[in-house]
């Protein structure tokens, strides 16, 4: 049977799973045989596809469908709120409008900059020695991280208000990353 084919059973599975699931936990009854079948539609899609289509692509496309098909039931019963305007009053400020200091500045640059740019590395240098793949592909691939990873650091570390947070997320995973790549260099 093709994938294509079986596609369509397998959101529906998954959308008659969570309704099940939906309607035995909203019961105040708690009723068992409710949980029960809502469990055992997307179980037992789960292994005909795995026979239908093979056991690893039937499963793996099961994977996916099945909760795209609770998630349809799911947000079918969403609701949207009005947003009150005291509630407005209280979000967090943006980055820029917190109290100006010329050492934050400084120490804020020097963690976007050099420590975004170490963190990035260690990132990059820790998915060169642990993926699989030839040599070459990983060191091209790494090389190609480091830019966006050293841009996702710095647009973080710069909106964060919070300066030792950054510091340690920041220091965490340079000592992760180098860490992991040298274990991988010993092994």
């Amino acid at each position: 049977m093709t994938l294509l084919a079986l596609a369509p059973s397998l959101l529906l599975a998954g959308a008659g799973g969570g309704a099940l699931l939906r309607r035995a936990w909203a019961d105040r009854d708690r009723r068992t045989d409710l949980r029960l079948a809502g469990w055992a539609l997307p179980t037992a899609a789960l292994l005909l596809s795995a026979v239908l289509a093979g056991p690893v692509r039937g499963i793996a496309v099961a994977l996916v469908l099945l909760p795209i098909g609770a998630l349809a039931v799911v947000a079918s019963g969403m609701t949207r709120r009005a947003v009150r305007a005291a509630r407005q009053a209280q979000l967090a400020p943006e980055p820029l409008d917190g109290v100006s200091r010329a050492w934050r500045g400084w120490l804020k640059a020097l963690l976007a900059g050099p420590l975004g740019m170490f963190a990035a590395m260690g990132v990059a240098f820790c998915y060169a020695s642990w993926a699989p793949g030839a040599v070459q592909t990983r060191l091209l691939i790494a090389a190609l991280l480091v830019p966006g990873l050293w841009g996702l650091a710095m647009t973080w570390t710069l909106a964060d208000q919070r300066i030792l947070r950054a510091t340690a997320v920041l220091g965490g995973t340079i000592v992760g990353g180098f860490g992991l790549a040298f274990l991988r260099g010993i092994a």
